[in-house]
């Protein structure tokens, strides 16, 4: 139910459930954390996320954790969807949502993993799931407030507001809005505009933004910091000493 296909650079990853508005349930969640890895390896440059059907993603399915148990659903529900939310929000690739429909609790969740949002003009916003007795899980109430602000997401997850697509444009939750059944294109568009642009330094880019945000500031350092290591001479030089069973040579620093 969330399908991947990879042709030209451009990976298009798309919530397949229209007769449910694309809501979410585990094997979704378990699904998108598999094609994440599945881009993260592949000769893509961008992605471009959407739904098909009406919405974009109407958020988790109330029939898939309603019935949890308290544990289970903070154990399982809540940690899987933040596991695969966060292998999205972590691609080396750009990701470009096309929110072709309303976009809703774990569906903003998801939008938000995204480097660039593009509504269209019919699109509503917001976090419903206060008003179900619960809180938004897959970091609503933190990836959220990094992207969008604090008070744009009290806005919506404390005091109950839907925005419009215009209205979400403005507070900077979506980067642009178009008309209703431009989304897609509009996505491709932009999806042509960064394979035009330096691959490597594409990626550093957003690495480095990424570790600005607290995204993942850990993992973005001891990759660049590993990256510079393993492309040294010391490398070839101590696992050369390795081999060899003999002292390392490292000589002096140039």
């Amino acid at each position: 139910m969330i399908d991947l296909s990879i042709s030209d650079g451009i990976a298009r990853l798309t919530l397949n459930r229209p007769e449910k508005l694309n809501a979410l349930n585990a094997g979704m969640v378990e699904t998108l954390a598999g094609r994440c890895r599945e881009i993260e390896r592949s000769a893509a440059r961008v992605v471009i996320l959407s739904g098909a059907g009406k919405a974009f993603c109407a958020g988790g399915d109330i029939e898939a954790w309603s019935g949890e148990s308290p544990d289970a659903f903070g154990r399982h529900w809540v940690r899987d969807g933040h596991d695969a939310f966060d292998r999205l929000a972590r691609l080396r690739q750009p990701v470009i949502a096309a929110l072709d429909g309303h976009a809703l609790g774990g569906g903003l969740e998801l939008a938000a993993c995204a480097d660039l949002r593009i509504a269209e003009s019919h699109v509503r916003i917001g976090q419903p799931e206060t008003g179900l007795g619960i809180i938004p899980g897959w970091s609503g109430t933190q990836r959220a407030v990094r992207r969008f602000g604090a008070q744009t997401v009290r806005r919506m997850a404390v005091m109950g507001e839907m925005f419009t697509a215009e209205e979400a444009r403005a507070l900077g939750v979506v980067d642009h809005v178009v008309e209703t059944g431009r989304a897609m294109s509009a996505a491709e568009a932009g999806a042509r505009r960064v394979l035009e642009l330096g691959p490597r330094a594409t990626e550093l880019a957003k690495m480095l933004v990424n570790a600005a945000e607290e995204e993942e500031r850990e993992r973005v350092f001891e990759a660049l910091a590993g990256t510079l290591a393993a492309g040294s001479p010391d490398l070839d030089e101590g696992l050369a000493a390795f081999r060899g069973k003999r002292k390392p040579d490292f000589g002096e620093l140039k």
